[in-house]
């Protein structure tokens, strides 16, 4: 009499599959990527300044921007938003303030702009309840 020995299953996961779609979206995003990003053409001054350290509590910082048209824009997480006028943008950065308190704020103002817009946003900017507001620059060396 023959007795047939039973044989052990295999319990393996094949990964290959999964590995093959991440790659597949890993180049998807590589190239959406730069396609998404929008933002306002600025020249913005140039500096040596040293970068300001960001906030403990990795808050993305709201970036408020004038251009040489002397328009306003709204930027956080990414998301731009405008163009405004004073009022408008000023309500947009009180109303993401009161939603996260302590949000750095940071001008983004073209070179060719004027000193007074640019004191003008600072001064509605801390109007909003900024608790500080800080000037993006561009690195002397970068260019």
């Amino acid at each position: 009499m023959y007795v047939r020995k039973k044989r052990r299953m295999v319990a393996e996961i094949n990964v290959v599959p999964y590995i093959d779609v991440m790659l597949v979206l890993m180049v998807i995003f590589m190239v959406t990527t730069p396609i998404i990003t929008q933002g306002v053409k600025v020249e913005l001054p140039k500096s040596k300044a040293e970068p300001i350290e960001q906030m403990k509590d990795n808050k993305t910082p709201i970036i408020a921007t004038v251009d040489e048209a002397g328009l306003y824009y709204f930027e956080k997480d990414s998301l731009q938003k405008g163009p405004f006028n004073a009022e408008a943008l000023q309500a947009e950065v009180m109303s993401t303030l009161t939603i996260e308190p302590g949000t750095q704020v940071i001008i983004k103002a073209d070179g060719r702009v004027d000193y007074n817009s640019v004191i003008h946003l600072l001064n509605m900017l801390k109007e909003a309840g900024a608790p500080a507001v800080g000037l993006m620059t561009e690195d002397v060396e970068s260019k």
